[in-house]
């Protein structure tokens, strides 16, 4: 071979270099290719989360139902409705285990069970707040109820009773009244303590703010033994010494005002009165007692002329 032949450079080898090029640029495990914590969390807790989806499922069922009863028949909807939560939520283990009642002072007991209608065991689900109260609230002492429930079995009963305010006497019969006029008592009235007493028919409506202006006027309030309602119309009061205060209708106030002035002046109320008319707003009438009859004198007797 000639000395001008260039030389031959022998061919590279190819069979090595892809396994040191694959070495050389394979890359690092990402974060991202590792689980989550979310997936972590939900493959320890898959033995809890099962059953909570099953009740899921199962509440879907019944609320699918629920809409088809309700479309189908109007009439019988929301009984068939509650009845299927109420059936739901005894598989679930969610009954009436427990009632608890708060703000009970006056109202008795059989009544509020009796209102309530539910017993150990029954459904909690299955039983309806709004019927509840309104039985609740259809008691004469219960002005409001509300009621909650708390899972998995109790039932909170809150009352907010009607307060006992007057005895209220109409036709010979007596009653305690709220201060509305609504009767919340009709027997075993000595067990609320010294009430006023409103007597009349339309007393127990507006006796209320009658004893109000009384209260501002201490003097003349521990004096009255009864608040009178004449003809639905105006007020008398009847005083613990039997006398009687004629009060001008819709003026009560400034005759109440003007009494406690006259007693604080002239001690008005400690005199012998059977009345003491004020319905006339420049005069006052006194009514005093007749007076009493004068004995008989003794006859003188005659001297016989001799």
């Amino acid at each position: 071979m000639g000395l001008d032949a260039p030389p031959r450079l022998a061919a590279p080898s190819v069979s090595s270099r892809p396994r040191r090029d694959a070495a050389l640029t394979r890359r690092p495990a990402r974060p991202q290719d590792r689980p989550s914590r979310l997936k972590l969390w939900l493959r320890r807790r898959r033995a809890l989360l099962r059953p909570a989806a099953l009740g899921l499922a199962a509440l879907g069922l019944v609320g699918t139902v629920g809409v088809g009863i309700w479309a189908a028949d109007p009439a019988g909807r929301a009984r068939a409705l509650m009845d299927g939560f109420g059936d739901l939520g005894l598989n679930l283990g969610m009954s009436v285990q427990e009632v608890v009642l708060e703000g009970r002072q006056n109202t008795p007991i059989d009544m509020i069970r009796a209102a309530l209608g539910v017993s150990r065991g029954d459904p909690l689900l299955g039983f309806s707040l709004q019927s509840a109260r309104e039985r609740l609230e259809s008691i004469a002492w219960v002005q409001r109820a509300h009621i909650e429930r708390r899972l998995p079995g109790s039932l909170i009963i809150h009352l907010e009773e009607r307060q006992p305010f007057a005895i209220w006497q109409q036709d010979g019969r007596f009653v305690v009244i709220d201060r509305e006029g609504r009767v919340v008592a009709r027997d075993r009235l000595d067990q609320f303590g010294p009430l006023p007493l409103v007597v009349g028919a339309g007393a127990d409506r507006g006796a209320a703010a009658l004893h109000d202006l009384l209260r501002t006027q201490p003097e003349i309030a521990s004096r009255v033994q009864a608040m009178v309602r004449i003809g639905e119309r105006r007020w008398n009061l009847k005083l613990h010494n039997g006398a009687d205060v004629l009060l001008p209708e819709g003026a009560e106030a400034a005759a109440i005002t003007r009494l406690a002035e006259l007693q604080r002046e002239q001690r008005l109320l400690d005199r012998p009165l059977l009345a003491i008319d004020m319905r006339l707003p420049d005069r006052l009438v006194l009514r005093q007692p007749p007076a009493p009859p004068e004995a008989p004198r003794a006859a003188t007797p005659r001297r016989d002329r001799g």
